[in-house]
């Protein structure tokens, strides 16, 4: 497949890119600064603005599918996450893409008691503005007519741990949770070649 990565000079992105290339698909990179991501090899890199439709559309002509681990902690979180919603929505429907795997975020899916991981006693939310921008991007693509899925970590990322190739979907959100970038990568990967969640919300444990 070919296969754009918006946020590819990140964490998440990046691992997104590897495990694309270790199953063999063709990808594009978008970063900001190509010039700023010289670790980003054996694939195309090119410079892209996620908040803007034009952009993402021009970035994405030609492909299959997409995937979005883009995040700008330098701006307003819930106006980054709409306008990177809407732009990714409008900008890969105009390139012809239909798939689009979304990075989320454990804090606003459904802990133990049903309710967002952010209002469960006891969350820290020193972030809660963050949670909420993440929150307002996912409503914007659950309004749209485009075939998505909101991949999140159950809790957070285990910074130092290795690719295992495993993963589990979790029942709800657990802030105990911690899975690898590269474990997390092969769900996201799973989600692009067989999708199994269509216009959802699923979160991702260790297995």
């Amino acid at each position: 497949m070919n296969i754009v990565v918006f946020g590819a000079g990140g964490r998440a992105g990046g691992q997104a890119v590897a495990e694309a290339r270790r199953r063999g698909h063709r990808v594009t990179a978008v970063v900001r600064d190509p010039a700023s991501h010289s670790d980003l090899t054996d694939v195309r890199v090119v410079a892209g603005d996620v908040t803007d439709g034009t952009s993402v559309a021009h970035a994405a002509a030609g492909h299959d599918a997409a995937i979005s681990a883009a995040a700008d902690l330098s701006a307003p979180p819930h106006e980054f996450f709409t306008a990177s919603a809407h732009a990714l929505t409008t900008g890969l429907m105009n390139a012809g893409v239909h798939r689009l795997a979304v990075v989320g975020l454990a804090s606003i899916m459904p802990g133990a008691s049903g309710a967002p991981l952010m209002d469960e006693p006891g969350y820290p939310n020193e972030y809660r503005a963050f949670y909420l921008g993440h929150a307002a991007g996912l409503a914007v693509l659950q309004e749209c007519d485009f075939d998505w899925a909101y991949v999140a970590p159950a809790g957070d990322f285990d910074h130092a741990g290795t690719r295992t190739g495993r993963y589990r979907i979790a029942d709800h959100a657990d802030p105990a949770s911690r899975i690898t970038y590269a474990d997390f990568a092969v769900a996201l990967l799973d989600e692009i070649e067989a999708p199994h969640h269509r216009r959802a919300a699923v979160s991702i444990r260790e297995a």
